[in-house]
């Protein structure tokens, strides 16, 4: 029986997505009810679809009782976590082939990396990518020729960005195939150390150009747990991938296994076959609330509060702040993970992984039993796959592998999860406690007013900052800017406050899963470009953030008066930025996923 506090809240969002939802589910059945894509196609288009294929090829896309799956890849050779995809394509049709199926490259979508644009003009774009590869990934499947859909996708915005865009196509039986993270190279502690270091002055470039490289060092994802591995994790739990699939090394004969394993799977879901399992039925709301229940158990990234409430948008689910926020009072922080703990990725893969968490949850019933996962059923996400003379695997997971990384079974880290919302007279936005420690929850200072995270450096610089503030950073939101990470933020705040002073940053802006031991109110909505209330704060207005108890007040009175809005749209000009005006024109505000595919509601 599902604990009665996330039953509850599934059913607030069952309820109040009933309309939308239907309107999915119609939608949906009539795609499926069309018939098998191919069949509907001319001589002609598929003549042209096939014209570039072996003649063995050739044959089984055109025999109606074999399966041609679209492979969705994000493959690019610059970033470390797509680098990896390389020979995916190849080796997935080569897993088909013995079985009559096949697969094409049905197209790509730009995987932009969050680690290299931060700070700079690129970084204004990342946000609108993920609305862009849904848009991608519906025109790669429209050409309507095939019968279920591998997704090969794993940072910020392309995992999300993709889901999004398959569920414009979610009579197809569709699946992640994840890629794994790279080998461990520092530890996170030295990481820090060295920006913080580095943003005093006290260590030059050559030091800290020298620990980024020795970090991020090989093909894989980030071993930190952020945004990317939150993807997976967050994705795994919702069934969207094979069980303990999620953060097996890129080299492991294991990967490759799980790899062949899941596209053939996939292949044996057509439609019109006993076994048909469209992506419709994966993504429910009580998938979506297994996710962020693994989310928040995880102190997984705040990214997902924007990323989660989108997806479910393109599901047909009305997912609301204040439903993970009321999530959070009951699942506790089952990880020891950076930034909430010491270990990375790798160590939480060999503590047991993804299964060994759902075990955990499922422990306490935080978890709903009765969905459908892509492949198998729920009884195998609790289960790690491994290889046994060459054949893969399941076995049931036991205790955690490592209480220092996974608790035991009925304990926890703290009781409750790493995300709450706070609500005030500036609106409202959340905030990541999980890696806060307890003596920072409740701050209480002057506001330092800034209208960007480079205002916020030079302030810094100056000596400007050395007292109890409350950094407030506005015009950073996505009408503004595209709602740009502000990571220039967090060494600085951090030896503010390692300096002993009381330090928090409220912001429309937004950070990663990467965010450090600074309280931050992220995400404010409505923005300030909006007229949200973050825009009349002034320097020496006293704020007080409480996360205790979800609340962020300006205690000045603001009834008088009136905000001076900076021309924003005049810094959006160049690199890029100006094709994504209208994006900044339509979207909607964080709280609504920040998209600009939807309209608010």
């Amino acid at each position: 029986m599902t604990h009665p506090h996330i039953q509850q809240v599934t059913d607030n969002i069952r309820s109040r997505s009933a309309e939308l939802r239907a309107r999915f589910l119609a939608k949906t059945a009539q795609q499926h009810a069309s018939g098998k894509g191919k069949a509907s196609l001319s001589c002609g288009n598929l003549a042209h679809a096939i014209a570039a294929s072996c003649q063995s090829e050739k044959s089984n896309i055109l025999d109606l009782t074999r399966a041609n799956l679209a492979i969705i890849t994000a493959y690019n050779d610059m970033l470390s976590a797509h680098q990896v995809y390389k020979d995916y394509p190849d080796q997935i049709k080569a897993a088909l082939a013995p079985v009559g199926h096949t697969a094409q490259i049905a197209g790509g979508v730009p995987a932009m990396c969050d680690g290299v644009t931060q700070g700079q003009p690129g970084m204004d774009m990342s946000l609108f990518s993920r609305d862009l590869i849904a848009q991608a990934t519906a025109m790669s499947l429209s050409h309507n020729m095939f019968d279920g859909t591998l997704l090969l996708g794993i940072c910020d915005k392309i995992a999300p960005g993709q889901l999004m865009g398959a569920l414009a196509y979610a009579h197809l039986p569709t699946a992640f195939i994840p890629a794994g993270p790279m080998a461990t190279g520092i530890s996170n502690e030295e990481k820090v150390d060295v920006r913080q270091k580095y943003a005093a002055g006290e260590v030059g470039r050559d030091a800290l150009l020298q620990m980024e490289c020795n970090s991020y060092h090989s093909p894989g994802t980030c071993t930190f747990y952020g945004t990317a591995n939150t993807n997976q994790l967050v994705f795994e739990a919702m069934g969207l991938m094979l069980p303990g699939s999620a953060f097996v090394h890129p080299d492991s004969p294991l990967r490759t296994a799980l790899t062949e394993y899941a596209a053939k799977a996939i292949a044996a879901m057509a439609p019109g076959t006993p076994a048909y399992r469209p992506l419709s039925e994966v993504v429910t709301a009580e998938s979506l609330v297994n996710g962020l229940v693994a989310l928040l158990a995880s102190g997984g990234s705040s990214n997902h509060t924007i990323h989660l409430v989108a997806l479910a948008r393109a599901a047909g689910l009305i997912l609301t702040w204040q439903d993970i926020s009321d999530l959070s009072d009951v699942v506790p922080l089952l990880t020891n993970v950076y930034p909430n703990g010491t270990a990375d990725i790798n160590e939480f893969e060999a503590a047991g992984g993804v299964p060994m968490l759902l075990s955990r949850l499922d422990e306490r019933a935080l978890l709903h039993r009765s969905v459908t996962p892509a492949i198998g059923d729920f009884s195998l996400q609790l289960q790690r796959p491994q290889l046994a003379d060459g054949e893969l695997v399941w076995q049931p997971c036991g205790d955690t592998l490592n209480p220092a990384v996974i608790a035991a079974k009925q304990t926890c880290y703290q009781t409750s999860g790493g995300i709450k919302v706070l609500k005030g007279n500036l609106g409202q936005s959340v905030i990541k406690i999980s890696a806060v420690k307890a003596e920072h929850h409740l701050i209480e200072a002057p506001a330092k007013v800034f209208n960007s995270q480079h205002a916020v450096e030079a302030a810094y610089q100056r000596g400007e900052l050395n007292q109890d503030c409350v950094v407030v950073v506005r015009y950073s939101g996505p009408a503004a800017n595209g709602m740009p990470e502000l990571h220039k933020l967090m060494p600085i705040l951090g030896n503010v406050q390692k300096a002993g002073f009381k330090v928090a940053l409220v912001t429309d802006g937004r950070l990663s899963g990467a965010s450090g031991k600074i309280p931050a109110a992220i995400h404010m909505s409505p923005e300030a470009l909006r007229g949200g209330m973050i825009g009349l704060v002034e320097d020496g207005d006293i704020l007080r953030l409480d996360a205790q108890n979800g609340e962020l007040t300006c205690l000045a009175d603001l009834s008088q008066r009136s905000a001076t809005v900076p021309a924003s749209e005049a810094d959006q000009h160049d690199w890029g930025r100006e094709l994504f005006a209208l994006a900044r024109q339509q979207v909607t505000a964080a709280d609504q996923g920040a998209t600009f595919l939807f309209p608010a509601l």
